[in-house]
């Protein structure tokens, strides 16, 4: 499979050499588009179409980037960038090079793919348009929104008709049926009509579908020809509508993986004049499946869960398929190759049947290989491949046994055979057989209900202690990790569960059920007495791991004694991690496929089987921080000879510390509701859960007190702010006031500069006159009288400008006195206005002084009750203290009674035992002189054998009485030990339930086990006694 790039080319070719789709997957390129700037990041593609001749296709991402692929001349071009997410293409116009794309604004919009330019705007919708329907003739298109739908004339691109609907009924779909002059319209209440184009008649209604179908109607596909329309929904089932006869002919139910219909399309075929029989459905799971509507049969299918697809566009002539996935990126799909073995020609039906060689059969000999009579499919589909299996015939007449089957047809043996071949998994089956070697149950119900109960409380701020990149990949591990506490209230307590969780919530990130069942079973199988020791590390399994390396490699462990380092710190960091830390991907992937496939021991022998191999660095190491960095940090170390160790540990591990007989086998989670976890000691996740909820509400009155002093530091603040505006608007006032009276200053100086250069200009003028030359003076004395009538005139003029001038300054000087007036009495009104503002500041603030006083009175006084009631409290506690303590000591006496009773009892039976064994002497002594006798006496044994017999009666009658003895002393015990405890009781009865379980359970064992050994006493004497008597007959 070839893989193109776009990155920041406009043009360029979609692939370098030529394709060569391979028939399982049929993928003739993959198309992914990586921007290279300051911070990298994919741009996926939302929206993807076909053009009339099914060769060129065009493409959307989600930063408006439309491309164009010719299929045919292997190049792409950057047609268009507009800035916004498109929503929507139709790339099928009666001009071929022009497109229609519909954008986040809810606009539409024409470009042309040649000259680049825009054609037409059409705006109208007031919601996303997520489909767009163009007539076969090219001249019409329709575009549909949730809330509407309109009809657009492409010559003059004007709205000719809107679709208007009530509220409560939305719109799926209303679109052109191929080859007619018809529009159909779905709407969500599973209504389907059809409309005439050009007078927008109703020509008729489907009916409604049965009722005891539950379908709701979401996705629908019409075959080339109109006949046939396929409906479907959020059930696995098929709705086939025969539009001719207008009626529902066939449901088709699709496999049990199915449980929701994403999206339908026809695949049409150039020899079925439109009936198109193969139907494309995509379900929910992101697999693309084709199936034949008339033999119900699948065909092939395309996607996977790993690459799921989410939507895809099938050409007009039915030769490719494009398909946009999960990850954003684009793949183009060859139906001929995906077609290719379903098309081959029937087997011939001639077979030849060889004969056996002459030689000697061998065992290898008696296999015989069966295939089965499908047809090989090239998907990826576990249905469709051709299924191959090897039937070996067992000389003792057993079959293997069945627990190496697992689901899938797979076989863990052969698993591990083909494992220990290659030394890991084939990549692109990988994920795979780790399904079926863990046998996951796939509970979408029972996780469903977990996702469902939201993020864990100890899992909302995820991000700060654990600051992922990808926000889907955090948002992945937030969900699982949710999911696991909700399960087992101790995942919520587990600090090293995201260390342990996050290489397979980015291994599964696609596919979160199966993430979650995958660590789930890891927890239950390969973490097995992790929880014993909880909150502490496992001190079970890591002892096992040094009782393992201590046999292996006991230099190495001296080493670590020596430098005091423990299994928690050259074990532990490796399990809770799960080697994630140390090894790379491919490592790890490689280690794991060995984990699935072996014992749950299989990973504590890894951690032995690690140190081991990198002896040589250990053993240079002497400081602490050198062994931390090593298990925190990948090494220069080959995983291939580390499960080559693993395995041979395995093999000559001694049974009596080997891992696997502590550990049990594997067990699957069970299907349809997962296991109950609760594997860890409960008193102490309680008590954990109860410290948080009190540090919590602790947290929380700590936050309203800080939220009421920062209230109180606000007012404070906002106080000295308006005192600040207040000091500074005074400040303002005063150097205005300044700055009119230099004003004034300036005038007055001005004034008198003025007449100081009049008077100048006047000295000025009479030193002109008086040194006139002798030809002014001859001319004056000749105008001696008009100079002097002049003169006069001039001199009246002068006085009465002078006069004048007076009176001006007198005029000016009674201004400026009025002004210097009006200056007072605002001067007054001002500090009338700050005497009246200082004084209700002034009052403001004994106001807030009395209330600060009497909150400062009320504080104490409440300071001074509490701490009177701790006075109190204290006293009551004291008090109950010393009756407490009165009370033990009353306990001590009557126990140290009880004491000396039992001992006086011990002395009695001891003195009675004395008395036992000087009868069972008398008696000893009689049977001596019985059997002298009978030695004697012959012919009186009849008579001997009477008296014997007798005696033998009496020493029945002797146990009897014993055993009746020996009851009476028993009840008599019973007796007093109840008076005793109810006398104990009597004297603690006013002591809490708590403390008189407490007293029980100091005195009561001991009583008990007093009472125990003086029965086990009486029970020996009672069998001595009837021993005795036996050992003397005989």
């Amino acid at each position: 499979m070839q893989s193109t790039d776009l990155g920041n080319k406009e043009s360029g070719k979609i692939w370098h050499r030529k394709p060569s789709p391979a028939t399982r997957d049929g993928i003739i390129v993959n198309i992914i588009h990586n921007t290279s700037d300051y911070h990298p990041k994919v741009l996926r593609f939302l929206n993807v179409a076909f053009d009339g001749t099914g060769d060129c296709l065009i493409a959307g991402d989600h930063q408006g980037n439309i491309y164009v692929f010719d299929l045919c001349g292997n190049r792409f071009n950057l047609v268009q960038r507009t800035a916004q997410a498109c929503t929507a293409l139709a790339f099928n116009l009666r001009r071929k090079s022009e497109f229609l794309v519909a954008l986040a604004d809810y606009s539409v919009k024409c470009f042309d793919t040649v000259t680049k330019e825009l054609v037409s705007w059409m705006r109208g919708h007031e919601s996303s348009v997520f489909s767009i329907s163009v007539h076969a003739s090219g001249k019409y298109a329709i575009t549909t929104s949730s809330d509407t739908a309109q009809l657009w004339d492409l010559d003059t691109f004007q709205r000719k008709r809107k679709l208007n609907i009530r509220q409560s009924v939305g719109i799926q779909k209303v679109f052109f049926l191929p080859l007619s002059n018809t529009i159909l319209s779905c709407f969500k209440d599973n209504s389907i009509f059809a409309w005439e184009c050009d007078t927008l008649f109703c020509k008729y209604q489907l009916p409604a579908p049965p009722e005891s179908s539950s379908i709701s109607y979401k996705v629908f596909a019409v075959t080339r020809d109109g006949r046939i329309l396929a409906a479907g929904g959020k059930s696995n089932h098929l709705h086939l509508w025969c539009l001719e006869a207008r009626q529902l002919f066939r449901i088709i139910q699709m496999p049990t993986k199915v449980r929701a219909i994403r999206h339908l399309e026809f695949l049409p075929d150039s020899f079925d004049a439109g009936s198109n029989q193969v139907l494309g459905v995509l379900s929910q799971d992101g697999i693309m499946r084709f199936i034949n509507i008339q033999t119900c049969k699948l065909l092939f299918e395309i996607g996977s869960l790993d690459e799921g697809i989410s939507s895809s566009v099938i050409s007009p002539h039915g030769r490719y398929i494009a398909s946009i996935l999960e990850n954003g990126s684009l793949n183009i799909y060859s139906v001929q190759a995906l077609t290719q073995e379903i098309n081959k020609p029937p087997p011939p039906l001639v077979k030849v049947i060889e004969d056996l060689p002459k030689n000697k059969l061998s065992s290898s000999d008696l296999k015989m290989k069966v295939t089965s009579g499908r047809v090989q499919q090239p998907a990826k589909s576990r249905e469709s491949k051709i299924q191959t299996r090897i039937l070996k015939q067992d000389l003792t007449g057993n079959f293997e046994s069945k627990k190496n089957e697992l689901p899938d047809g797979l076989n863990k043996k052969r698993l591990q055979i083909l494992l220990k071949g290659y030394g890991e998994y084939p990549t692109k089956y990988r994920m795979f057989i780790w399904r079926s070697l863990l046998q996951l149950p796939e509970n979408h119900t029972a996780f469903s209900s977990l996702i469902d109960k939201g993020t864990h409380v100890a899992f909302l701020n995820l991000q700060k202690k654990y600051p992922i990149k990808s926000r889907k990949l955090l948002r992945v591990l937030q969900r699982t990790l949710s999911a696991l506490a909700h399960w087992s209230v101790i995942f919520s307590d587990t600090p090293y569960l995201p260390l342990l969780a996050f290489p397979f919530v980015k291994l599964f990130q696609n596919n979160q059920l199966i993430c979650f069942e995958v660590i789930a079973t890891l927890i239950m199988n390969w973490c097995q007495h992790w929880f014993e020791y909880f909150p502490n590390p496992p001190i079970n399994i890591l002892s096992m791991i040094e009782n393992v390396l201590a046999f292996h490699d006991k230099e190495l462990l001296q080493h670590y004694i020596n430098h005091d380092i423990t299994s928690q710190l050259y074990a532990w960091p490796l399990l809770e991690t799960v080697f994630s830390e140390v090894l790379t991907r491919e490592e790890w992937l490689k280690l794991f496929d060995n984990i699935f496939s072996n014992h749950p021991s299989f990973l504590l022998m890894t951690v032995v089987a690690y140190n081991i191999c990198s002896r040589a660095p250990l053993l240079n190491c002497n400081l602490k921080d050198d062994f931390e960095f090593f298990f925190h940090h990948q090494n220069n170390l080959d995983i291939n000879v580390v499960i080559r160790q693993v395995y041979h540990l395995m093999e000559t591990t001694p049974t009596a510390i080997h891992p696997d007989s502590m550990l049990h086998v594997f067990v699957a989670l069970t299907k349809g509701q997962y296991p109950v976890f609760n594997q860890y000691p409960k008193f102490i996740v309680d008590y954990q859960t109860q410290e948080r909820e009190r540090i919590r509400n602790d947290e929380l009155d700590y936050l309203r007190e800080r939220q009421t002093v920062e209230d109180m530091q606000a007012e404070v603040d906002q106080q000295r702010v308006e005192d600040e505006a207040w000091y500074q608007k005074q400040e303002l006032l005063r150097k205005a006031e300044e700055t009119r009276r230099e004003m004034l200053l300036q005038e007055e100086e001005r004034m008198i500069q003025q007449r100081q250069r009049l008077a100048a200009v006047k000295r000025e003028l009479k030193i002109k006159e008086m040194h006139l030359d002798a030809v002014r003076r001859r001319f004056l004395k000749l105008q001696q009288d008009q100079r002097e009538m002049e003169l006069r005139r001039l001199d009246d003029e002068i006085g009465r400008k002078i006069y004048m001038r007076d009176r001006e300054i007198a005029a000016t000087a009674k201004d400026l006195e009025m002004r210097q007036l009006e200056l007072e009495s605002q001067k007054r009104l001002y500090e009338k206005n700050l005497t009246q503002n200082q004084e209700a500041v002034a009052k403001e603030m004994r106001a807030d002084a009395d209330a600060y006083r009497r909150k400062v009175d009320l504080e104490e006084h409440m300071f001074h009750k509490l701490i009177e009631a701790g006075e109190v409290q204290s006293q009551k506690t004291q008090k109950v203290m010393e009756e407490n303590l009165a009370k033990a000591e009353q306990a001590c006496l009557n126990t140290d009674w009880k004491i000396q009773s039992l001992h006086k009892q011990k002395c009695d039976d001891l003195q009675r035992n004395k008395c036992y064994q000087e009868v069972a002497k008398l008696l000893r002594e009689n049977r001596r002189k019985e059997i002298e006798l009978l030695n004697a006496m012959v012919e009186e044994e009849a008579k001997k054998w009477k008296e014997a017999e007798g005696k033998e009666f009496d020493l029945r009658s002797a146990k009897k009485a014993s055993a009746l003895s020996d009851a009476s002393r028993k009840w008599f015990l019973k007796q007093e030990i109840n008076a005793a405890v109810e006398h104990a009781d009597n004297l603690c009865h006013k002591v809490s339930l708590n403390r008189r379980a407490v007293e029980w359970d100091t005195s009561g064992p001991n009583l008990i086990k007093k009472v125990r050994n003086l029965r086990q006493r009486l029970t020996a004497q009672a069998r001595h006694r009837c021993q005795t008597p036996h050992l003397l007959a005989t």
